[in-house]
């Protein structure tokens, strides 16, 4: 006689199980984030980029003071034990590759960074991350237009899509915001005349922000004022590009060729949503050593966890990183707008709270 399969013991998922096979709008944005991933990868080919696929698991993470990675034990064949992270960002091993002589490149898959859950945030995400050679921010500003029109097209949708209720124009040339122009019309305060942080704690307790302390970093004050009043009040019917931020948030960015008050930075914004994060490459070894080694000291001032400066990063750059411009975009973020999704769970498939969940059912005796 035929045995009969047993269901397993313990807990069910069921309202889990439930999601995946009866949600028939999550079914739709599964298909939709489909079709993106393959309409990106034959974007980057007809522009003649390579796709590469850097390690996940990492000797070193970045060093962005904000940024928690995950770590884990790495046990060799003779029985030692060696700490490794899941990276926070491809960002070193594709710079790596283009001191190597890899012009054009990209990387689309997973990066991993513990803590916050929100309706934006996920502790595992898919980023999507290229670097042109010979290129500045400005050529990536391009880049965005031409492949999120290109994604459009491909899901067939027009130049203006529908996001919560908003109508997207995303008729290009995309807005260009400078920080500071921002920062003087809605927040009332001149970047150029505030350089040091003493005068911006000033001004930001001038504004009643009572917590603001000078113990907090610059960039903190900074975002204290910027997301209270300034993030609010920028369009929401068009993407645009917030550009050239204070040197003081250039982290990999190079300064501005003659206005060294500011960095060849942008990020860009869709719908209200923060979606990318761009520089025109920081070249200069020891600038750069200089710029991560400040970084480890914020890190120890907020009680982060402490690791080396990557050394194998600054040898590449000592070896000659070519003029390059490079960018992290959130595909996930991407696929919320293309497919009017309100939370980023709704375009995955195995979403952070999911994960707890059945955490806490298979550990619940």
């Amino acid at each position: 006689m035929r045995r009969m399969a047993m269901e397993p013991e313990g807990p069910k998922d069921e309202r889990n199980w439930r999601r995946l096979k009866e949600d028939k709008g999550l079914r739709r944005n599964l298909e939709i984030r489909a079709r993106v991933l393959s309409g990106i990868r034959a974007f980057f080919a007809a522009e003649g980029f390579l796709e590469v696929d850097p390690p996940a698991l990492v000797p070193l993470p970045g060093m962005e003071p904000h940024l928690s990675p995950f770590s884990t034990t790495w046990v060799d064949g003779e029985g030692g034990a060696m700490r490794f992270y899941l990276h926070t960002s491809p960002e070193y091993a594709l710079k790596k590759l283009l001191t190597a002589g890899i012009e054009r490149l990209y990387a689309l898959g997973h990066v991993f960074r513990n803590g916050e859950i929100s309706h934006l945030h996920n502790p595992e995400f898919a980023l999507l991350e290229w670097y042109r050679a010979g290129a500045d921010y400005g050529s990536l500003m391009s880049d965005c237009e031409a492949l999120v029109l290109h994604l459009a097209r491909e899901l067939g949708l027009g130049r203006q899509i529908g996001y919560q209720g908003v109508t997207l124009d995303l008729t290009p040339p995309w807005p260009r915001i400078a920080v500071g122009e921002a920062m003087r019309r809605h927040a009332g305060l001149d970047l150029e005349e505030i350089r040091d942080l003493e005068t911006l704690v000033s001004a930001a307790l001038a504004k009643g922000y009572r917590d603001v302390t000078a113990e907090w970093p610059w960039e903190d004050v900074f975002y204290k004022i910027f997301l209270s009043e300034v993030e609010p009040r920028l369009p929401k019917s068009a993407p645009f590009f917030l550009v050239d931020y204070p040197v003081e948030m250039a982290s990999l960015a190079r300064a501005k060729p003659g206005s060294p008050r500011w960095a060849e930075r942008f990020e860009l914004y869709m719908a209200g949503l923060e979606l990318a994060n761009a520089f025109s490459e920081l070249t200069d070894p020891e600038e750069q050593e200089r710029r991560l080694r400040r970084e480890r000291d914020e890190r120890r001032r907020l009680g982060q966890e402490l690791y080396p400066v990557d050394a194998s990063f600054l040898e590449a750059l000592r070896r000659g990183m070519p003029e390059a411009a490079g960018i992290a975009l959130g595909v996930d973020r991407l696929v919320m707008i293309l497919s009017d999704a309100p939370s980023i769970r709704e375009v995955m498939a195995f979403p952070g709270e999911d994960l707890m969940q059945e955490w806490r059912l298979s550990h619940a005796d």
